[in-house]
This record gives structure tokens, sequence and C-alpha cells, in this order.
């Protein structure tokens, strides 16, 4: 197994909830929005209230962030001129479930059939961090031993507090939501690609999925690029959010690349993996998260300061770390979306300011994006 070049190439894909301007509620017109919109950059999802735009991979994460600031422009101008928003955020306060539409393609009238009520209910938006790894074998043995790293990454990105117009308690709801498909959490150690394939095909052969698009592991090899993909976070309002995941998610993968020279066979216990994962949706970053290392809960922001000191060999190596440590200071410094969208609904306890706020975050600008990015050659 040939390892890759020091600075990985990654890549995102971005989940938006599309919104009437007026009402603020969650609307079903995916299909008049991507008929304005350019078809190699932006695709349908499931739900007739969501579409996805894809980004150029990039290895220069300045790079990334001027590719997603452009496309949501795209998006936004498009959504504008009849009446839209676009919101990126896990969840949207404002829906009402029985004006959902399944968009128009066979695959998903099949999955409204098979899964009814997690289908009818999939109102959520995710942010998937691709990095680049064409060596199969290697991206399926990174997806498992990345598995305790994964939760603190969940907590800078969680977005959805608000369900239905209900506040879950929850800082990431969404996990709550997408759990329950029959092949999601954390993956399992697979000895090679091959094995890997024979699960996926005993699955398809069971019924319980149609295809290995369904496998939802909270980071898997990509079904359909050389890469492996994280898909544990919410989908961001903010832009620097973004660049942040991606910057610790290449280095993250850098190391565990590094250490699989010495350390092959490693097996990562699943179920603190699993309780991790829940903490980090239930606090965000405003509570503790379980420390990967010491299995003990501790703040979210010192978990996450830990997180990016001890990466640091591999964000220096990928030029990274000037821009990545500068986000994650701001990202704390700010707080999470969950706790501004509360702070937004106390001040008039209006579910149409928190939107509003989504809608105002969701637009290219802030302090990093505003003063440009440094330079990460």
């Amino acid at each position: 197994m040939a390892m890759p070049e020091a600075r990985i190439a990654v890549g995102v894909e971005e989940e938006f909830h599309i919104v009437d301007t007026r009402t603020r509620q969650l609307v079903s017109r995916s299909v008049l929005l991507l008929d304005m919109l350019p078809d190699d950059r932006f695709t349908e999802e499931l739900q007739r209230s969501t579409v996805e735009a894809n980004s150029r991979p990039c290895h220069n994460l300045a790079d990334l962030a001027r590719d997603l600031n452009a496309m949501r422009r795209t998006a936004i101008t498009a959504a504008e001129e009849v009446g839209l928003g676009i919101v990126a955020a896990g969840s949207v306060p404002l829906a009402d479930l029985e004006q959902m539409k399944i968009s128009p393609e066979a695959r998903y009238e099949r999955m409204l059939d098979d899964y009814q009520v997690l289908t009818r209910e999939q109102l959520i938006c995710g942010t998937q961090v691709h990095a680049e790894l064409a060596d199969r074998d290697l991206a399926i043995a990174v997806a498992h031993r990345l598995a305790p790293w994964l939760p603190p990454l969940l907590a800078l990105s969680a977005s959805s507090p608000y369900w239905l117009g209900a506040d879950t308690g929850y800082a990431s709801y969404r996990t709550l939501v997408w759990e329950r498909w029959p092949t999601t959490g954390p993956m399992a150690r697979f000895g090679s690609a091959a094995e890997y394939e024979e699960m996926i095909a005993e699955l398809i052969r069971s019924g319980v999925i149609s295809d290995a698009g369904m496998i939802y592991y909270d980071i898997r090899p990509s079904a359909h690029v050389p890469t492996v993909e994280l898909r544990i976070c919410d989908s961001c309002p903010r832009v620097d959010d973004i660049v942040l995941i991606a910057g610790l998610f290449r280095a993250l993968v850098a190391r565990e690349l590094a250490e699989l020279r010495d350390d092959p066979g490693r097996e990562v216990p699943l179920d603190p993996v699993r309780a991790a994962r829940w903490q980090a949706a239930r606090s965000g970053l405003e509570g503790e998260l379980v420390d990967p290392v010491e299995g003990t809960p501790a703040p979210a922001a010192d978990v996450v300061a830990r997180l990016v000191g001890a990466l640091r060999p591999h964000l220096e190596e990928a030029g990274d770390w000037e821009l990545v440590s500068a986000l994650a200071e701001d990202a704390l410094g700010r707080g999470g979306s969950a706790e501004r969208q509360r702070r937004a609904f106390a001040r008039r306890g209006s579910l149409a300011d928190v939107v509003d706020l989504l809608l105002d975050e969701t637009r290219p600008g802030g302090l990093t994006t505003g003063s440009g990015y440094p330079s990460a050659a």
C-alpha cells in the first residue's frame, strides 16, 4: 500500500436547505432552483427542500474557502430571484412535514416506499469532507481508526438545535435523526477493501439497503471517488467552520496514515465512540465532550484546543497551521451555531429570527473571509 503525499487534496459536499424568504418556512423548490444553477456543481438530494453543492478538490485550504464562497454566492443569487433563501445548517426550525416532497427520481421513490417515516423526516443537511486517498485498503483502515476523533468535529459543526418548531435540547439533533437509518455510526474494522465490499454485498442481498450509496457511516471510503469521506458533520452556516473542519480532517488522515506503518492492526472499541458521538450531539461546543485520549469529560473548548495542538506537526507539514489555529481560536471564541440560534430566539421568542440569523450567516463573509485568507502555500 503506497502512502500518499503530505498535502492531501480535500473537497467538500455542502447540503443547503431552501426556505421561503417571506414565511421562513422550508419549501420543496429544488426542481425550480436547480434549473437555474450549473449542473456540474449543484445536484438534487432526497428531499426537494435541499440542494447539494460540490466543491473542486483543493490542495490549498484558502482555495477551498474561495470555491465554497463562490458556490454560495451562485446559489443565493439564483434563489433570491424567485423569493427563496439558502440556509446552511443541520436543520431549520420552521417546516411542515405535510408540505415536503421527495425528489422525482426512482431511487428516492424506492427509499420512500422502503423506509417510510425515515425518508419523510429526512429534513436535515450535512457537510461531507473528502480527503484524497486512492488506496482503498488504506481508506478502509483509516475510516475505522479515526472514529474516536470525529465527535469533536461534530461539535464544531453542530447547528441543528430546533426541529419542527421546537427546541430539542440538543446541539445537533440532525445526528439523532440520521442515526435511525440501518447503516450509520462509526465503521467497524475490516481487514481489507475486499472484506468491506463483501459486507456491502451481503447487506444488499439482505434487502435492507439497495445500493452501496446507502452506507451512511460517520466516515467511509467514498462510494464514487477515490477518497475517505467524513460524514458526521452538520451543514455549517459559516464557511470558516467548514475550512477548519477540512483542515483538521486532513491532518487526522495524515497522522493516521503515518501511524498505520507502525501499528497496522489496531482495533478501536466502538461503544465508547458511540457514547462520545452522542455527547457531542447533545452539547456541541457549549458543554463537555468526551476526551478522545482520556475517555473522560472535559470542556469542549479544551478538547478541541488539545486536538488542534496535537495535530500541529501534520498541520505544519500541509502548510495549514497558521490558518487552522486561527480559525479554531475564532470558532471557540464565538461559540457554536446552536447557541447562537438559541440566543437569536431568546431576544423575541421568534423562530423567524433564527432563520434570519442562518440566512445571514450562510452568506459569504464573516471575520476571516472578510479580511482574506492567509496563504497556505
